[in-house]
């Protein structure tokens, strides 16, 4: 699927090391993974992409997957850069590998996101448990209230966000900026998530994935850590998994874990990378 990518922004960080393109969550979170990059620049030469926002057109899994691949075959040197994709973003580059297994480099999946019923349910659960009558009727007052629906997203993350997390440095406005969520973008692109795990197309997909494959997990992240490798494993053989103690959704932010976290991902990234 081709097309203009030239919505699709791309920042770069100076590095001479491997190449690594760093997706942000989401979808349609632009930024969000900003303090991920920065932990791997200096060691890495690395890309961070925005996604392509809401259009006339409804956003597709494969819209962004063409984008992608548009934006490594511009902006990198190597055909086959390391793809470091951050819960949403680690599901875009699966289907990205997936689409194109010849010119997949090496994936580290950081907090995915769910590919079956069961582990969204397990999910739904965990926060629900995490939830306080607080929280809750705070959430509750700004879906009836805010009539904005990037604001109300944002306004509503903001609450919730310490569900997330198990012990962060960052204020929840910092752990992902608030500015620039697209609500459309966001609705559309995960909705065509969920038709294609309904078609089958995912994860069965991901059998053609020949590349190396790290997924690194919070122990704490509700979107369930063991249950997603088990799902992937089926299809990708190869996957290997670790697990983050005392560590929620976004690694990086944790007190606990973020020494833990970046000093495996580099290690790893080093060991498969030119």
């Amino acid at each position: 699927m081709g097309g203009n990518a030239e919505c699709i922004e791309v920042r770069s960080y100076d590095g001479s090391g491997p190449e690594v393109v760093v997706l942000h969550g989401g979808p349609a979170a632009p930024g969000s993974a900003a303090p991920l990059a920065e932990g791997l620049a200096g060691r890495f030469r690395v890309y961070e992409p925005t996604q392509r926002g809401s259009e006339p057109e409804p956003l597709t899994v494969a819209r962004h997957v063409a984008d992608l691949r548009q934006v490594i075959e511009e902006h990198c040197a190597s055909p086959r850069p390391a793809l470091v994709g951050w819960s949403w973003g680690a599901m875009l580059a699966l289907a990205c590998a997936a689409e194109y297994p010849d010119e997949a480099g090496p994936i580290a999946l950081v907090g995915c996101g769910t590919f079956d019923l069961e582990a969204r349910a397990e999910m739904r659960r965990l926060l629900r448990q995490r939830t306080t009558p607080e929280m809750q009727a705070e959430a509750d007052h700004i879906q009836a209230t805010e009539t904005d629906p990037a604001r109300r997203m944002a306004r509503t993350f903001a609450i919730m966000s310490s569900l997330y997390n198990y012990d962060s440095l960052d204020s929840p406005a910092e752990v992902e900026p608030l500015n620039g969520v697209d609500a459309q973008a966001h609705s559309e692109t995960w909705e065509d998530m969920l038709r294609c795990q309904a078609d089958g197309v995912y994860p069965q997909a991901f059998a053609a994935i020949r590349s190396p494959v790290l997924m690194l997990h919070g122990e704490y992240d509700p979107h369930p850590g063991p249950s997603t490798r088990g799902t992937l494993k089926a299809f990708i053989p190869q996957i290997e998994y670790v697990e983050l103690e005392r560590c929620g959704h976004s690694p990086w932010v944790e007190r606990h874990a973020r020494e833990a976290f970046f000093a495996a991902l580099v290690d790893w990234l080093a060991s498969v990378t030119d």
